[in-house]
């Protein structure tokens, strides 16, 4: 078996330019933790994630380099954080996309493909090898639904 038997076919996706709010609806909607970047040909280019929108919450002093290790001093409310997220929900996703998740290809062996999705906890993008297209994606959740309806 291969990445390509387990994979969602037909992926939700973000494009660079879509906004933030965009992108985060659609995570929260679908509890993903993490959505592929496409452009508009399909072409794979990262992914946006719930990391990033714990970063853009954060204090600029906490993210920095050489920034505050203890910040039990801080009091913010979820309203500070929220002012803090209304302040980007309308940048682009490629603010903060990631371009460093491991891809996937559709025909990686299974036992590696969860080897992978072991490792990275996330959901994997499967990229095409020569076109760089996203065909697909693999969560905890597509293996374990095609795990869950095999035979013994």
């Amino acid at each position: 078996m291969y990445a390509s038997d387990v994979m969602d076919s037909n992926p939700t996706v973000v494009h660079p330019d879509d906004t933030i709010s965009k992108a985060t609806r659609f995570i929260m909607e679908n509890r993903y933790r993490r959505l592929p970047v496409v452009d508009h040909d399909g072409t794979y280019l990262g992914a946006f994630g719930l990391h990033c929108l714990l970063r853009l919450s954060l204090p600029k002093a906490v993210i920095m380099e050489k920034g505050l290790e203890n910040i039990h001093f801080m009091r913010e409310s979820l309203s500070d954080l929220h002012q803090r997220f209304h302040e980007i929900e309308n940048e682009p996703v490629s603010l903060c996309m990631h371009c460093d998740v491991p891809i996937i290809r559709p025909d990686t062996p299974l036992m590696e493909t969860m080897r992978i999705l072991y490792d990275h906890r996330g959901s994997l993008p499967v990229v095409d090898a020569k076109t760089n297209k996203l065909v697909g994606a693999i969560s905890y959740f597509d293996v374990l639904e095609k795990m869950m309806a095999a035979e013994i």
